[in-house]
């Protein structure tokens, strides 16, 4: 069993690392609804990398921690601080990075889902091989919300659940229900509450754990052929979004939604 200490480098957040049995959990926090600023997006790529390359975790749990949402997006803080094109290219980079380390990294990559998912947070769920979310755990692509769009994790959802979906999702920005995440395939199952979902977490993490692991490294290799050029897609992608967030509409429309 390894444990490792939680991540001091983010006033306010934390990403931490537990293996135990075979299983490398890798879990989140902030104080404001689980959102992910600049720095806790750069810990979650390099832990989750680093699981990559440890022999100890067979399979990857990704987590985030308390009982409230289970993350809100991008953190608003820091949106509202970016002074120009290059560091709101440098933030919205930082979801590319964590999405390419989740399909790139050689194992399973199972989410935990407790609460409701804005935003980026999508793209997160989108970017594992499997999630299975609470029926609370509503989820919603907010982006166009505050002034810009789902660019970068749009590449990732709309790779799972299918362009119409997406589509839908990124227009309207409604809620959309659990039931409707797993009918879209964004979610692999619905469980009822968290105490069924950490056992259902547990139960497929020991499972995958267990299992043959040329035969999931090649699984992984299946279900993401086709992203071998993401990389410069997804940089391109954070430049729009990082041009984007310095316009005059999403300056207001940022500073709206803060005053609610």
């Amino acid at each position: 069993m390894t444990n490792d200490a939680p991540s001091n480098s983010v006033p306010e957040g934390r990403v931490s690392v537990h293996i135990a049995d075979g299983v490398g959990t890798v879990e989140f926090f902030h104080p404001k609804g689980n959102s992910l600023p600049g720095m806790l997006l750069r810990e979650l790529a390099a832990r989750i990398t680093a699981l990559g390359e440890n022999s100890e975790a067979r399979v990857i749990v990704l987590r985030s921690g308390g009982t409230g949402p289970f993350c809100a997006g991008a953190s608003f803080d820091e949106f509202a601080t970016i002074p120009d094109v290059a560091a709101g290219t440098e933030f919205f980079s930082g979801f590319s990075r964590v999405i390419l380390a989740m399909i790139r990294v050689p194992k399973f990559v199972i989410t935990r889902v407790h609460g409701k998912a804005a935003g980026g947070a999508v793209g997160l769920i989108a970017a594992s091989d499997y999630a299975i979310a609470v029926s609370s755990a509503a989820a919603r692509l907010s982006e166009l919300a505050v002034g810009i769009g789902p660019f970068v994790v749009g590449t990732v959802v709309e790779r799972r659940i299918g362009h119409g979906p997406f589509a839908a999702m990124s227009v309207d920005a409604d809620w959309r229900d659990a039931a409707w995440g797993e009918r879209h395939g964004l979610y692999a199952r619905v469980v009822e509450d968290t105490a069924a979902l950490d056992t259902a977490i547990a139960e497929l993490a020991r499972t995958l754990a267990k299992s043959n692991p040329q035969a999931m490294r090649e699984l992984k290799r299946v279900f993401w052929a086709g992203t071998e050029q993401w990389e410069p897609l997804l940089a391109e992608r954070a430049a729009m979004s990082g041009e984007m967030v310095l316009s005059e509409f999403t300056s207001k429309a940022i500073a709206a939604f803060r005053a609610r």
